[in-house]
């Protein structure tokens, strides 16, 4: 029997794979894999065979596996490229500099300069791109083990720490002391938390987690930024928008304040200095230190001074300023705050409470001064000639403002 051999045999299997670069280079341009289908021809049933293969084919056929199409790079990206690093190599044996090369990538030049570092030859010294490549990509995978669950030497000398209570900052640095000279005994003290944190990754025993010292087992999250809330009822005014006759202290009546501690938090005094004349004003505050007491001890003082010497009061972001928004309803004063961590803002108060502990010595019960005591030490503060004011008194200055 004569046998022939179809002629368009060969041309269907180029058809196919026309088609399925046809199918391929549809989905990379964002279509679905159905329209994707219906344009080139085919059924869905292909096209989704082509994109997962077909681990259990029916009628005992052999199992196709999925194809997978590597979308080329295109733009800028934050890693080096294999062709950078070729241009690299090529550069270099042209005598080019590490900022020549780096301009001409768009990188950094300290990015040219530890890639050359780290991918040198050690005898030649020349840089080797496609081994510089093989290392990038062996580098990449995710998740990655982590140090501690291969070295069990190091593992070991972490929980016998932690059983002593040490704190897991304590323990980096015993690493360092006791093995100098081996780099892969060295981690830092993230690394210990997320051993002990971190779920699943089965690194330190979860029970040593109990012997931090905040006991906790699982890490706090923090709030962003955006998701705080506010510290206070009334919002701060903040002392970018305190008026500028107040920084450079021409015009009177712009008051600094804050509180002084006395032992283990009991016990506070306030003090209240005026920018203009560095007057002082104690605060008596036997019934404690809470918004609400300092309010009302802020809102007697201030009654007692004439109005053009009250103008503004500024204060740090201390909870007993909670209440700002009811004294500057009863004075009139506004309230600008400083920004955290930023003493010097309201240097006069600062450099003030510091004279003040002279009388009242920090770690010392503040509560046993009485209203009459705090009156003779700032008739002593103020009585006391500043350079700053030509060897005036602050007493003799705001006796001045008040006549005038």
């Amino acid at each position: 029997m004569d046998f022939e051999i179809r002629e368009d045999r060969h041309k269907k299997g180029q058809r196919l794979t026309r088609e399925r670069e046809a199918y391929f280079q549809l989905m990379q341009q964002g279509y679905s894999s159905r329209e994707a289908c219906r344009i080139v021809g085919i059924n869905r049933r292909t096209g989704k065979r082509w994109r997962n293969g077909w681990h259990s084919p029916p009628n005992g056929r052999k199992p196709v596996p999925p194809i997978h199409v590597e979308a080329p790079a295109c733009g800028p990206s934050r890693y080096l490229r294999e062709e950078d690093r070729l241009h690299i190599a090529d550069r270099l044996r042209e005598g080019a500099s590490i900022r020549t090369i780096a301009a001409e990538l768009g990188r950094s030049p300290s990015t040219i300069s530890r890639e050359i570092k780290r991918n040198h030859h050690p005898g030649s010294g020349a840089y080797r791109p496609h081994a510089a490549q093989a290392r990038a990509d062996a580098r990449r995978p995710r998740p990655k083990p982590g140090k501690i669950s291969e070295n069990p030497e190091l593992r070991d000398f972490i929980q016998h720490r932690l059983d002593k209570k040490w704190s897991p900052e304590q323990i980096c640095d015993a690493l360092r002391r006791t093995f100098p000279e081996r780099p892969e005994m060295h981690v830092v003290h993230e690394t210990v938390y997320q051993a002990l944190y971190v779920q699943g990754r089965g690194e330190l025993r979860r029970e040593l987690a109990g012997a931090l010292r905040s006991g906790r087992a699982r890490r706090k999250p923090r709030r962003q930024a955006q998701q705080r809330q506010p510290r206070f009822a009334t919002p701060m005014v903040m002392i970018s928008e305190r008026p500028a006759e107040a920084e450079d202290r021409a015009v009177p009546g712009h008051w600094e304040g804050d509180l002084i501690i006395g032992k283990d938090g009991a016990s506070a005094i306030g003090t209240l200095v005026e920018r203009h004349t560095r007057y002082v004003m104690l605060l008596h505050l036997p019934n404690g230190r809470t918004a609400e007491h300092v309010r009302d001890a802020l809102v007697e003082t201030v009654q007692t001074l004439p109005g053009h010497l009250v103008r503004s009061l500024t204060w740090d972001q201390g909870a007993e300023m909670a209440a700002h928004g009811s004294f500057t309803v009863a004075t009139g004063v506004p309230v600008y705050f400083c920004d955290p961590a930023s003493p010097w803002q309201r240097g006069s108060n600062e450099n003030t409470n510091g004279l003040l502990r002279q009388y009242f010595p920090k770690g010392t019960d503040l509560s046993v001064h009485g209203p009459e005591h705090l009156v003779v030490v700032a008739a002593e503060l103020n009585g006391r000639p500043r350079k700053t004011l030509g060897w005036e008194t602050p007493a003799e200055r705001l006796h001045k403002l008040i006549a005038a």
